[in-house]
């Protein structure tokens, strides 16, 4: 059985709870929810929902590369939201990061989410084996 290997990296932002920025088993990686911080400040780093998911992409990327991964081998995503309305938003930002085929994702709304952002995205990454 492969053994837990924590991932963690100051180019994404820090845990602010009892859990990991990601952990691998084997060749997959769990990355856990991403809010849209700044990794440096721990600030959310704007208001705008674009601008959030933008963030929020950019932290789940860092995260991957930090696992020598890539967010382009996502198979699995899922996106909490506060206002499905903005759906469109979302998909256009994460087709600007992620190249077909396109993981398999699930897009709820939800009441809330940590510090009141509006999205939280966390992902299951394929991590290819080093050559």
């Amino acid at each position: 059985m492969s053994e837990k290997k924590v991932i963690n990296t100051t180019a994404a932002p820090a845990a602010i709870g009892p859990y990991s920025q990601a952990v691998q088993v084997g060749e997959t990686l769990y990355i856990s929810g991403q809010i849209p911080l700044i990794p440096a400040s721990m600030a959310i780093c704007s208001e705008d929902l674009e601008e959030q998911a933008e963030q929020v992409f950019k932290n789940l990327t860092a995260i991957a590369e930090a696992a020598g991964a890539s967010l382009h081998d996502s198979v699995k995503m899922n996106i909490s939201m506060t206002d499905l309305s903005s759906f469109d938003t979302v998909n256009k930002v994460m087709a600007a990061f992620l190249q077909q085929p396109f993981p398999a994702r699930a897009c709820v709304q939800v009441s809330a989410l940590p510090k009141g952002v509006k999205i939280e995205v966390d992902a299951i990454v394929m991590v290819k084996p080093a050559s």
